[in-house]
């Protein structure tokens, strides 16, 4: 009887410190991808709050000297408007050189829309809310964006 006791506490030691073992590993996992999904990059937090219409969406894209007016922007984003307003965060971007444009996109055809002679249909705005006639130029929109997250208002 007293062999059976003492297999029997051998056994409830051996579970403890399995048990304490298994929730160490686990505790280093989670702390291990707590830490692998640590904030790579900067916030770009973008309001527009005079939105025309609350038809259709506004889209927009972040862009660099090398996509802006040329190619898909670095990170685009599409926002639903309420009371004629959008905000629009763009996440984990790192410190550069960027410009934001935007397109009230009406009709929902992912475009901006131009009349026959080339004159845009729908409301359009880009960073630093320059005022041009013409196509909007990367010199006038960029801003810099340095180790800490940045509100922008653009204004179509």
């Amino acid at each position: 009887m007293n062999f059976s006791k003492t297999n029997q506490e051998s056994l409830r030691n051996k579970n403890s410190i399995s048990k304490i073992l298994s929730l160490t590993i686990l505790f280093t996992l989670f702390t291990i991808l707590g830490f692998s999904q640590e904030k790579k990059g900067q916030t770009i937090t973008v309001t527009i709050d005079n939105v025309k219409s609350n038809t259709g969406a506004v889209l927009l894209g972040l862009h660099d000297s090398t996509t802006f007016m040329k190619t898909d922007a670095l990170q685009a984003a599409k926002s639903k408007i309420e009371n004629n307003k959008i905000t629009v965060t763009f996440k984990n971007v790192k410190p550069g050189e960027y410009a934001i444009i935007a397109v009230h996109d009406e009709n929902e055809n992912g475009k901006m829309d131009y009349e026959s002679h080339g004159m845009p249909l729908e409301s359009y705005g880009v960073s630093n809310n320059p005022l041009s006639y013409g196509p909007p130029q990367y010199n006038e929109a960029k801003f810099n964006l340095a180790n800490k997250d940045l509100n922008l208002n653009i204004r179509f």
